[in-house]
């Protein structure tokens, strides 16, 4: 992919801000390689190309993990989107194996990371209207809030006591949950139109929203953990915009959800660097530009503005450079590079800091196509 100089960039962000800023005209006018629909395809491409990701690890895979879920959802609504009818078919074929010899392949809905993969054939249902689709998606979303069956480790005082207020089983207060949950329930209610599904996964951000999100409008990647994760506050900001894009306007949680969300976004756009990325940790300018947790920002802000729910003048050319800036790290192959490798949570700055940066990741190129997709909405 040619590459395009910090200037440039910037002269070309500088002086379409100054002759309009309004969406039609921020997300568009693209040089030459920076479309949303080139980039977009080539990353569904290369997703194509490969063999289940496993996290990056060579080898057979255990089961699908949640990065692959992630840009398979986003290559499926990019598809969409685009009316790419062969791109469709190729990411459904993908899925087929699942019906028969890889079903072994498919996780159990025993944690978040793993539940989220119902997001998947709830797209392909929505696009195909083929039962079992629905039928496997549906259930992943269901067993997130049933209680597990009597004996199973997951059977625990802790995880009854979250069912008896409402929540699910499987929250953990990990900023991440507010992706892997409101994603699988969002799809759910999309491809059902029942509102149970939207309406616990709200009630569940609210909380989220109420334990982990400080003054300074940022978050915590859990209570115990003082630290501004970008990955982990992208899950958070990418949750928010995917669930407020479907939550009706009458459900009571909105005005709560949408203004964690201003918050946020207040926030975000105070700590973007001048390059338009934003840092592995947000507030720490010692660390280092990290792509994931920027797509997923820059996600989060094509969509708000988009929506009418965020100033176009003020977060629209910041998206518009963030998008010009990721793309810049995207290789020849179609790999993003400079994402910060998978990451559990530890109360220890220099840990994030000392995380592996890696390219190709599956946790990287994810939300490069959901702002493809997002720009083309």
């Amino acid at each position: 992919m040619k590459k395009f100089g910090l200037a440039g960039v910037l002269v070309f962000v500088g002086c379409t801000s100054m002759v309009n800023n309004t969406p039609e005209h921020l997300f568009a006018n693209w040089p030459k390689g920076a479309s949303p629909e080139e980039v977009g395809i080539r990353i569904a491409t290369r997703f194509l190309e490969q063999p289940h990701s496993q996290y990056g690890r060579r080898g057979k895979p255990k089961q699908i993990t949640y990065p692959d879920v992630c840009t398979w959802y986003g290559s499926l609504c990019f598809a969409k989107e685009t009316q790419n009818a062969d791109l469709a078919a190729r990411l459904r074929a993908r899925f087929e194996p699942l019906f028969g010899s890889e079903a072994h392949l498919l996780p159990l809905p025993n944690h978040v990371d793993n539940t989220v993969f119902g997001a998947v054939p709830l797209e392909l249902y929505m696009q195909t209207k083929e039962a079992r689709y629905l039928q496997m998606g549906q259930a992943m979303a269901d067993a997130q809030w049933a209680v597990p069956p009597a004996g199973e480790k997951n059977n625990t005082p802790e995880a009854r006591a979250w069912l008896d207020k409402g929540f699910t089983w499987q929250t953990r207060l990990w900023i991440d949950d507010m992706f892997m949950i409101t994603m699988v329930q969002a799809q759910a209610f999309r491809a059902t139109g029942d509102r149970r599904y939207i309406d616990r996964a709200a009630k569940e951000m609210v909380m989220y929203l109420d334990e982990l999100q400080r003054p300074n409008g940022l978050f915590y990647h859990a209570p115990d953990v003082p630290f501004f994760w970008g990955r982990g506050n992208g899950w958070m900001a990418a949750g928010m915009a995917e669930l407020l894009r479907s939550l009706p306007l009458d459900n009571p949680e909105r005005p709560r959800i949408l203004a964690g969300y201003h918050k946020m976004m207040a926030a975000l756009l105070a700590y973007q660097a001048p390059d338009g990325m934003w840092r592995q940790l947000i507030n720490d300018e010692a660390s280092w530009p990290e792509t994931s947790g920027t797509g997923m920002f820059a996600f989060a802000m094509i969509t708000g503005v988009k929506n009418g729910w965020l100033d176009a003048k003020a977060y629209g050319p910041a998206a518009r450079k963030a998008w010009l800036a990721l793309i810049t790290y995207i290789d020849d192959s179609g790999d993003i590079r400079e994402v910060c490798e998978g990451t559990n949570k530890k109360a220890d700055r220099q840990y994030y800091l000392d995380r592996k940066r890696v390219t190709g990741d599956l946790h990287g190129q994810a939300p490069v196509i959901w702002c493809a997709t997002a720009l083309l909405r």
